[in-house]
């Protein structure tokens, strides 16, 4: 299956929503009035877009077409432009999708350190893993840090993937201080001539300050070993969870100094549009989307193929 078509099977259950709440509202040939207007914003919500988005596409609809007949291509291409103005925002225009790495903030000289966090439950360790593999298969050499210390499965499964993918990893025993590991990972890094290091953290919830603070403790850590890192912070976010994912990210983003989002499950949601609410509320961009549960079901996320395929036989 080919990358587009995987991304509209993810988006299916969104589409679908789409299709039943939005699409008979718009027949041609009869009046864009203020009754169908609303019935559209309503239909744009349930995908959890959020209500500003859902404003813009609207206001943009009632100025260029309300009170007017209607001509549902027409219409589906003026929300198609006003979803991608608001997707595309800085670094986006610069991003190859067959490129895997070119999402990524990179150092200017050594190793790139990529920082991973959130909370428990969205899939976080798994898609380091699928990271990684992205990495490995471009070429790239690649050294992943155990730092969920907490969590003895979560390092025998990110050593288990580590050994599947072929790349390096640095453990340390049960209850080890977190920040020694990142800063561990960062060192052997450098020591070792890698090109990147992927680093994991436990996961929190966004209201457990300590363990806020010891993100913030991680993050500073790094940066000593490391000139400038981490150099890319990726936030893991579960596409389920659909508008609570927006306050997660924005507690986040204080601790770790978020510079990218990685989007899980969007196969089995039907709040896909959480995607445009965090790039418009927050400014953080979605770089990477979770379509599947195998080792290479993540790809470059392409604000394009996103709305394409989100309303793609609509």
């Amino acid at each position: 299956m080919g990358l587009f078509n995987h991304l509209k099977s993810a988006l299916k259950k969104t589409k679908d929503v789409l299709r039943t709440d939005v699409r008979d509202l718009l027949k041609s040939g009869e009046i864009l009035d203020e009754a169908k207007l609303e019935e559209f914003y309503r239909g744009l919500i349930t995908t959890d877009m959020g209500v500003v988005a859902a404003d813009d596409v609207v206001t943009a609809l009632r100025k260029e077409f309300g009170g007017r007949t209607v001509h549902p291509e027409k219409i589906w291409e003026l929300v198609r432009e006003r979803l991608r103005a608001i997707l595309v925002g800085e670094g986006h225009s610069a991003w190859n999708k067959d490129d895997p790495l070119s999402p990524l903030n990179r150092a200017a000289s050594g190793p790139t350190i990529i920082l991973v966090s959130g909370v428990n439950g969205v899939g976080k360790t798994t898609s380091i893993a699928k990271l990684a593999r992205l990495i490995h298969k471009s070429g790239a050499q690649v050294l992943l840090a155990a730092g969920d210390t907490f969590r003895a499965a979560a390092v025998e499964q990110l050593t288990m993937w580590s050994q599947r993918i072929g790349c390096g990893i640095v453990t340390k025993p049960s209850g080890s201080d977190p920040a020694s590991v990142a800063f561990e990972g960062c060192d052997q890094a450098v020591n070792r001539q890698m090109d990147f290091a992927i680093i994991d953290t436990a996961g929190r919830l966004q209201t457990q300050q300590n363990l806020m603070a010891e993100l913030q403790k991680i993050h500073r850590v790094m940066g000593k070993r490391v000139e400038g890192a981490p150099h890319e912070s990726l936030l893991v976010l579960d596409a389920t969870t659909g508008q609570n994912g927006i306050s997660q990210a924005a507690s986040f983003s204080q601790a770790a100094g978020c510079t990218g989002i990685i989007l899980t499950k969007l196969d089995g949601t039907a709040k896909g549009g959480v995607v445009v609410a965090i790039r418009q509320k927050l400014g953080i961009p979605v770089k990477y989307i979770g379509t599947g549960e195998q080792i290479d079901d993540l790809q470059v996320f392409s604000a394009d193929d996103f709305v394409e395929a989100l309303f793609d036989d609509i």
